[in-house]
């Protein structure tokens, strides 16, 4: 097989910021997730009930957990390559006004 070298990486600038937007979503999808788990745990019949086109609770809530998590990736991935175009942007003005 022929496989080319790995590219360049240096350090990234935006590092910081896409740790911070990481954890703050997994806060929030581990409380919605914790959500579904107490409601299982505190109240299992709820997850019988259907509301929506003959769906129960428990299908439409997993179905929702799903959904959000691509969201959040689409989210994610979409904050970070504005804040990477933003900082190269920045660096590059920072370099023009050392000349």
């Amino acid at each position: 097989m022929l496989h080319k070298p790995a590219a360049p990486s240096g350090r990234d600038p935006a590092a910081a910021y896409k740790m911070r937007l990481g954890l703050w979503m997994f806060l929030f999808y581990s409380l919605f997730y914790g959500g579904f788990v107490a409601i299982n745990l505190l109240a299992p019949l709820l997850m019988e009930k259907i509301i929506f086109l003959g769906l129960n609770f428990a299908t439409v809530y997993g179905f929702a957990l799903i959904i959000v998590a691509l969201i959040q990736a689409l989210v994610y991935d979409g904050f970070c390559r504005r804040e990477e175009f933003n900082l190269r942007d920045q660096q590059s003005n920072d370099k023009e006004a050392g000349k």
